[in-house]
């Protein structure tokens, strides 16, 4: 009896160690996946900061890819290309924020496409925008939208200002595209929907608090440009290339 005594006060400690070591890797290995974790990812959480340049300039290039099927969805709508054709610029929304009750929007982010000087398209141009002040009925899903520069007088709101608006009140008539096509005259911008019933059956409309996006622009060009500087840029940017052949069509 006595040897069992002891047996049991020398083995319960050597089995308390030998248990403690079994454990000692499983403990360890979190800490050893942290310092392994590249530097890109941080290994606290709060470097998620570095990587916004890179978000942002995958959110430019995405925003003018899909801008692309935008144009292949108005091509659809009969006289759309007549109008793109004669079109001076185009500002194409490839999702436009769910419409609030009655009156606004959302808003969303968009391209901006304009002329050169000798009929080819320039290069892309990064504004937000708003709200679309009349028409928007209840519920319905924004989707895609469009807005047609018919002339140079439109093209210069966008070259000349910030925080700016489409309207009567600025001197414009923006035209829904649905009420053009039952023979309405046309006006200064054309505005198209690709979800029915977002623009009501108003004949004309006000988009509102349209903003130059210097950060998606800035990401997407690798460098500071203002809004004219952009528009107005000779050099030609591949990434545009789709987007450019689809407008030429």
């Amino acid at each position: 009896m006595p040897s069992n005594k002891v047996f049991r006060r020398t083995a319960c400690p050597a089995a308390a160690a030998l248990l403690l070591l079994c454990a000692l890797p499983v403990a360890t290995a979190p800490a050893a996946a942290v310092q392994d974790r590249p530097a890109s990812q941080g290994a606290t959480g709060n470097s998620g900061s570095k990587d916004n340049p890179t978000r942002r300039q995958q959110a430019a290039f995405t925003r003018v890819s899909d801008a692309v099927g935008v144009v292949n969805a108005m091509a659809k709508e009969t006289g759309m290309q007549d109008l793109l054709a004669k079109a001076r610029g185009v500002y194409l929304v490839p999702t436009y924020g769910r419409a609030a009750l009655g009156v606004g929007g959302e808003g969303g982010s968009g391209v901006l496409m304009v002329r050169r000087a000798d009929d080819s398209w320039g290069n892309p141009a990064f504004f937000n925008i708003g709200g679309i002040s009349v028409g928007l009925q209840a519920g319905v899903e924004g989707g895609p939208f469009a807005l047609l520069l018919m002339n140079q007088k439109a093209v210069d709101h966008f070259r000349n200002r910030n925080n700016f608006s489409l309207s009567a009140d600025a001197g414009l008539t923006v035209v829904n595209f649905s009420r053009l096509a039952a023979g309405m005259a046309t006006g200064d911008v054309v505005a198209w929907s690709g979800s029915k019933g977002l623009f009501g059956n108003a004949a004309t409309l006000a988009i509102n608090d349209i903003r130059f996006n210097q950060r998606l622009n800035d990401a997407y060009y690798g460098k500071t440009m203002s809004a004219l500087q952009t528009i107005d840029s000779t050099e030609k940017n591949t990434q545009a290339d789709a987007l450019r052949t689809v407008l030429g069509k």
